[in-house]
């Protein structure tokens, strides 16, 4: 509740002066108080402002917690909480300060110290008359004050920006470096002057260029034991290079910096206060490349072009395994081909990937978007194996012609990599000896007299020694595994296994995460479509040169209702069992030319008895169409006739071959039987049935 407006005098009663007064102290930033310390003393004499309105000394306590913090919102400020919570316990009878810039530089802050001294009564004081937030004049005016102090830091902000963006526009904005850069005595960028720096920095960027994986070359680095080199931006300046082990943070740092691409850029970030920290609002959010503020291309010496840099980035995004965004993803360590390259041919989208089968070694390419997004059915599977050996049997052909340059090739890349690891094992020794021998320079240069600096020289350069002959064992030990020349037996069998691409496509030591790199770099995408044709996958191989070849596979179904030709088969069956052909013969002429069973498997001679039964073709029998005789012109005994033989039903006799007590045989199956039957088995057999009638009436 607002009161009306007394003179200064009458302002500060007794019971304000029976409460504490507290003067608060703030300065923007470490630099500030470092370089203004006129200002900073000018606060603190404010304790005279204070006493000379009545309170006491002992009874006027200063709070400085927040000298080098900004009062814009953006760090949380120990000492503005200390004042707030003092307010609300009712010690406050008066809060001196500069100005309200000095108590806060936002309107959230500020009204809220306004609202809590209108409520407890404290006054407010500043460096020229006393106010009471109760009384109406006096609120309107600080509440002014806090709107222009907010204001005026806005003004300030905008004309600093203007001013960086203007200068950053030239190129002439002096930005933090990473450690491959570094700026000469007149300002201009150049490559960092260290060779192993260089030398370091040119290996990432060609194994990147390789292996196609930001992961892939960390875990080179690391398996070689290189560290990479680091510019910490932290602390005071200049920032020297340090090494760090590799780890995909710092890989992924090198590979997305646009300096090193030789570009000079601002902008990179932008402020996103959703992404701060507790008690921060400078979060920040990274901003696509064609949105950056400014962006020089050339601007200064790179290790790469600016194309190669565009084709990095557009790799490592690809590279997200991300399917429902379009990404192809890495290739892993899965055992389908298509992994992130298989399109689906019915609604254009990139297919996913799921392994079936009681031990999960059967790989599915699906649409499965639909069903994720809308609760829809599949778009359509398509199993992989079959379509992964004809596009690898497609490649293979098409990289024929090219299989010695490509066994010279490989032979050139081991060669090249064996020697770019020797240089840099070479740039690694010579650090360390250089650092030996600078830690010996400065042992020597102390005076002998002087044992406590002399000590902990000593002690140095004994660690530098170690860290030497460190370098030289494990650079003995790489020598040994990794041989520098390849021999001439090792370059005799990469030569030959290079010119029999299909054996080294199919070697143990090639790993599916191999083959799909080496896919990738001549396929760039396969539209797969099961559903266009019957019985049939549809794909569309498109080349990394951009054309595009069609090919069709006979893909496996549940029944011949899905079969890709199922007419023609019906009808093939048909003439070659009218041709008097047994179901194996069949099976052998299908097989032969070019028919695949509905499970994707070879005719067999049941299949394709199942198959007469169920078209109701049936089997053209020995004798025709006629009855069975009771012998058979080779002298043997049909059913009937062994039957009436041995004085017992039809279904007897199938019961004793079942049991073996008969032997006969069938040309295939649906033939009539041709039973063996001699004069003797012919009356053993005739007894047991008279046995075992005798047995079944003496039971009865």
């Amino acid at each position: 509740m607002l009161i009306a407006a007394n003179t200064a005098d009458e302002r500060a009663t007794t019971a304000h002066r029976a409460k504490l007064a507290y003067v608060y102290v703030r300065q923007s930033s470490l630099s500030q108080v470092k370089q203004h310390q006129e200002s900073t003393e000018l606060q603190y004499r404010l304790v005279d402002r204070a006493i000379a309105l009545g309170w006491p000394h002992e009874r006027v306590q200063v709070i400085d917690e927040d000298l080098g913090k900004s009062g814009a919102g953006s760090v949380e400020r120990q000492g503005f909480q200390k004042l707030i919570a003092e307010i609300g316990l009712g010690n406050a009878g008066l809060v001196v300060s500069l100005d309200a810039s000095r108590l806060a530089r936002n309107n959230r802050d500020w009204h809220q110290l306004l609202e809590l001294c209108s409520v407890f009564a404290v006054l407010i004081a500043d460096g020229e008359r006393l106010y009471d937030p109760r009384a109406y004049h006096d609120r309107l005016l600080l509440g002014l004050s806090g709107i222009m102090s907010e204001a005026e830091l806005h003004q300030i902000r905008m004309r600093l920006h203007q001013g960086e963006r203007q200068k950053a526009a030239r190129g002439e904005l002096r930005l933090p470096l990473p450690a491959g850069l570094a700026y000469d005595r007149a300002g201009a960028i150049i490559l960092n002057p260290d060779e192993e720096v260089q030398a370091r920095l040119h290996l990432v960027f060609a194994k990147f260029k390789e292996l196609q994986s930001a992961r892939g070359v960390m875990r080179f680095l690391r398996a070689n034991g290189l560290p990479l080199p680091v510019r910490p931006l932290l602390g005071a300046s200049p920032h020297e290079v340090i090494w760090r082990e590799a780890d995909s943070a710092r890989v992924h740092n090198v590979l997305h910096n646009p300096a090193y691409a030789g570009a000079y850029v601002y902008g990179r970030r932008q402020k996103d206060p959703s992404r701060s920290r507790p008690g921060s609002v400078r979060g920040t959010i990274k901003v696509a490349v064609a949105d950056w503020e400014v962006c020089l291309q050339a601007a200064h010496p790179g290790y790469i072009g600016w194309e190669e840099f565009m084709t990095n980035q557009r790799r490592l995004a690809d590279n997200v395994s991300r399917y429902g965004m379009e990404h192809a993803g890495v290739p892993r360590k899965g055992s389908a081909l298509l992994q992130g390259i298989a399109i689906c041919g019915c609604c254009g989208r990139r297919m996913t990937l799921h392994y079936s089968g009681s031990h999960s070694d059967y790989p599915v390419y699906c649409c499965r978007i639909d069903r994720d997004q809308r609760a829809s059915a599949l778009c359509q599977e398509v199993r992989a194996l079959p379509v992964d050996s004809l596009v690898e049997r497609i490649v293979l052909d098409a990289l024929a012609p090219d299989q010695i340059a490509i066994a010279l090739a490989a032979m050139a890349q081991l060669e090249g990599e064996s020697r770019q690891l020797e240089r840099q094992w070479m740039l690694r020794r010579e650090r360390a000896r250089y650092e030996a021998e600078r830690a010996r320079r400065q042992y020597d240069a102390v005076e002998p007299e002087n044992r406590l600096v002399a000590r902990s020289l000593e002690r140095a350069w004994e660690d530098k020694l170690r860290a030497v002959e460190a370098i030289d064992q494990d650079y003995a030990r790489w020598r040994s595994e990794e041989p520098l020349v390849i021999g001439t037996a090792d370059r005799a069998e990469l030569q030959a296994l290079g010119e029999n691409l299909p054996r080294m496509w199919h070697a143990g030591s090639t790993s599916a995460a191999d083959r799909k790199r080496i896919l990738r770099f001549i396929v760039r995408e396969v539209v797969l479509d099961q559903k266009r044709v019957r019985g049939q996958v549809w794909m569309k191989i498109v080349w990394q040169t951009g054309a595009t070849s069609e090919h069709r596979l006979q893909r496996r179904v549940r029944s011949y209702q899905d079969y890709v030709d199922v007419d023609r088969l019906r009808r093939r069956i048909k003439d070659l069992n009218a041709a008097g052909k047994m179901d194996k013969e069949i099976a052998t002429i299908l097989n032969r030319e070019g028919f695949v069973a509905a499970r994707g498997c070879a005719f067999k001679n049941e299949n394709v008895w199942l198959l007469r039964t169920r078209w109701g073709i049936p089997t053209v029998k020995i004798n025709g169409a006629g009855a069975n005789p009771m012998r058979w012109p080779d002298g043997s005994f049909s059913v009937q006739g062994a039957a009436a033989a041995l004085g017992i039903t039809p279904q007897t006799v199938f019961d004793y071959l079942a049991r073996g007590l008969l032997t006969g045989r069938q040309l295939t199956k649906g033939q009539p039987w041709q039973i063996d039957l001699s004069g003797d088995q012919t009356k053993r057999l005739r007894e047991h049935v008279r046995q075992t009638k005798r047995s079944k009436m003496e039971a009865s």
